[in-house]
């Protein structure tokens, strides 16, 4: 679905609701020509106890330090960003919803130095479904490992949602769908496996999870995060600073993608060749299970991952 297509009618930008189609930029801004931005995507589900944010302080605290990173200094503290998205969300009249807030250095110069150019802020919602097609939660996805490689850490932080750094996310998305495929997998500079253009990755194998570490040159994704604590609340024993190899790709167990937009997604096959027997396997699908059920019904253990709109 298309923005055309949807029925919101404003973004907050600097302060202020304006109207979604007013919602502009300068051509000459300089995160446009230089990808000197830094942005979150968050999730608010439509619990039993009503609207409410997954783990919004984590996003928020991402937010920052990704900015800090790149000398962004947001001209707004985190609880007035808060407000803004809950007041934003409550406009819209939305239960569940997509929320991207971004950061970025705007209109002034166009030297490299951006120190001179003025911070802006944005946050916008809409209503967003499954990332990869409702199918794809249950059915699992066909994925292609790209020729393109994930940079390094010494190119640009990896730990960081920084704009700019997408674009190597983009030619790995354009890859797999050239491909047939739904989506890629990005190998890091060793040959070791990443991630996703947008997601972690994770391998079952002997009933045990394994995900890239930090050190593999992954975003540290806060989807990620959970299902590492859920799988581990659920019994299942979890290597989170894992090296996976491309080969350990198609030998494993089960395979499955986190992230805000694709939650929790099986992936059936890798470079056409199944995944065992190429469907949503028993780990994953008790992971997801679980996963779906917290942002559903907010259980007591895990209260603390909302934030009530």
């Amino acid at each position: 679905m298309g923005f055309d297509d949807m029925d919101v009618d404003s973004i907050w930008m600097d302060g202020e609701f304006v109207d979604w189609e007013d919602a502009t930029v300068h051509v000459l801004t300089h995160a446009l020509h230089y990808g000197t931005g830094v942005f979150e995507g968050v999730r608010c589900y439509d619990t039993d106890d009503g609207p409410a944010i997954f783990r919004w302080e984590e996003h928020l605290e991402r937010l920052y330090e990704s900015a800090a990173l790149f000398e962004i200094e947001i001209p707004y503290e985190p609880a007035e960003l808060t407000e803004a998205t809950l007041t934003l969300i409550r406009r819209e009249d939305l239960a569940s919803c997509y929320i991207r807030p971004v950061a970025f250095y705007g209109y002034k110069m166009l030297g490299l130095n951006p120190s001179d150019c003025p911070v802006e802020t944005a946050i916008a919602v809409w209503p967003w479904g499954a990332y990869l097609g409702e199918e794809a939660l249950e059915d699992g996805v066909d994925v292609g490992v790209s020729s393109w490689r994930k940079h390094a850490s010494s190119q640009i932080p990896t730990t960081a949602k920084v704009t700019g750094a997408y674009v190597n996310s983009v030619l790995a998305s354009l890859e797999a769908q050239a491909h047939n495929y739904v989506e890629g997998i990005v190998l890091n500079k060793e040959g070791n496996v990443a991630e996703g253009p947008g997601e972690n990755i994770f391998l079952i194998r002997d009933e045990e999870v394994y995900t890239p570490g930090i050190s593999e040159g992954i975003l540290d994704g806060i989807t990620r995060q959970s299902a590492i604590e859920i799988a581990r609340d659920l019994g299942y024993p979890v290597h989170e600073q894992a090296t996976i190899s491309r080969g350990e790709l198609y030998t494993a167990d089960e395979l499955f993608f986190t992230g805000t937009a694709a939650e929790v997604t099986p992936i059936r096959s890798v470079d056409g060749k199944d995944i065992s027997a190429g469907t949503k396997g028993p780990v994953t699908d008790h992971i997801q299970s679980r996963f779906f059920e917290i942002v559903e019904s907010q259980p007591a253990e895990y209260e603390h991952w909302f934030t009530p709109v």
